[in-house]
């Protein structure tokens, strides 16, 4: 079948999105591909359907086991033939898809990458036909991306051991210029058919608000946005559990996700939060990549994220139904050491990359320009020629004043004062303050 009837077939979808018929097109034309779509962008069709039409299997190698298992579900759901591989897996469960696998049942077999240096999975790989390699969320494998995992390095060495080199895909929702070049050299995607779609998402509206009280000011927001279905996320989970405590308390129905919970009541509280029975979601980072709820009405950020690469991927779970929505991040300096600490508790190999993001991320939240173009400029896109007309900064009455010469006032007498003082006994010293 061809990959529009395909398409109708399993997706229930009449036409493809911008820049997957290419994809599509050039996978099946066999060459490499770097696909670079944001959240809701439908990657993962890019490679679903053109294992359909390929002789043998495709492996698709992913991060998460809840990710993974949410596809395989729902391929299985279409009546596409797909499994797992990980390491939730009893030794009975995986020696039968060994087994169905070399008996080519599949099309499509899921698998994460620590599996990918295991004898058993690499004799597996040899016997099987492999026709392409798909690795969903490729930014992991630099690390100049927000989410670097070592495992992924492991994947080019896998490819090199099987018997005929398969089509080799990578695809991810956010990539700087530097992300993207490690993909394309550390996967050794052979001149690889590129797609970037524009990180505009014109139906998203970006604000930075820096309220006193941060409970008071979501208090605030929720009510004016009754029964929407919304995200907030947290940057601990301590704030999760704090702040859906505090929200429960005050009448707002509300759960919550983070690492923290048993298996099985993250399940049960995501599948609450997909299915509607409960509007509002509070989770820190753990939760939300491959989730496809497509009437997501606003992402709160309570606390700044430690990069735009994340910020921007949460973000984007607004509004992937095209309708409006709105990504709205409570800023306070408390947040800065908040994530300071977090770099700090990490790993000391790319410390430096992690300082640089987050500087990047403070002056999205202090820029006074427009906040759309801030983000295309990150991202590399170039910015906006004029206003967005859809941002906080857009939209704000705020009157811009150069205040150069009192800056390098302030920063003249913190210098003479050796910088031993904080900001109450330099603005007194400024002020001339009739005190000791």
């Amino acid at each position: 079948m061809d990959p529009v009837s395909l398409l109708k077939k399993y997706y229930g979808y009449d036409s493809f999105r911008k820049g997957q018929r290419e994809i599509i097109d050039a996978i099946l034309c066999g060459r490499d591909v770097l696909g670079i779509m944001p959240t809701g962008g439908g990657k993962s069709i890019c490679y679903q359907i053109p294992a359909l039409i390929l002789e043998g299997v495709t492996l698709v190698i992913s991060p998460l086991i809840s990710l993974m298992k949410d596809q395989v579900d729902t391929l299985k759901e279409y009546g596409i033939a797909a499994e797992l591989i990980n390491s939730t897996l009893s030794n009975q469960e995986f020696r039968e898809i060994i087994e169905c696998a070399r008996n080519g049942q599949y099309k499509l077999l899921y698998v994460a990458p620590e599996r990918l240096e295991t004898d058993s999975f690499i004799q597996l790989a040899q016997e099987i036909p492999i026709s392409m390699v798909a690795v969903d969320e490729a930014h992991c494998v630099s690390q100049w991306g927000h989410d670097f995992r070592p495992s992924y390095r492991r994947i080019y060495s896998m490819i090199e051991r099987l018997p005929k080199r398969p089509i080799v895909t990578a695809f991810t929702a956010t990539a700087t210029m530097q992300v993207k070049a490690d993909i394309v050299q550390l996967l050794d995607l052979y001149q690889p058919f590129e797609y970037v779609s524009s990180f505009d998402r014109s139906n998203l509206y970006f604000e930075v608000r820096k309220p006193n009280n941060k409970l008071q000011e979501v208090q605030a927001y929720l009510s004016e946005h009754r029964g929407e279905s919304g995200i907030i996320y947290c940057a601990t989970r301590k704030n999760v559990d704090e702040l859906c405590e505090r929200l429960n308390y005050l009448g707002v129905v509300a759960t919550k996700y983070h690492a923290g919970l048993s298996d099985e009541e993250r399940t049960q509280n995501q599948e609450s939060f997909l299915l509607d029975e409960v509007p509002l979601i509070i989770a820190t980072n753990a939760f939300g990549m491959g989730i496809d709820k497509p009437n997501v009405r606003f992402v709160i950020h309570y606390n700044m994220p430690k990069n735009m690469e994340g910020y921007y991927q949460e973000a984007g779970r607004a509004g992937r139904d095209g309708d409006n929505a709105e990504c709205i991040l409570l800023f306070s300096t408390q947040d800065i050491m908040t994530n300071r600490y977090l770099i700090e508790k990490g790993s000391d190999s790319g410390r430096m990359v992690e300082y640089e993001k987050l500087n990047s991320m403070v002056d999205y939240c202090n820029t006074g320009g427009c906040l759309r173009s801030f983000i295309l400029k990150y991202f590399g896109e170039g910015g906006l020629e004029k206003s967005c007309d859809n941002c906080g900064n857009c939209n704000s009455d705020i009157e811009e004043t150069d205040i150069t010469i009192e800056a390098q006032k302030i920063l003249s007498c913190v210098k003479r004062m050796h910088e031993k003082f904080g900001a109450t006994q330099v603005a007194d010293v400024l002020k001339g303050a009739n005190t000791q």
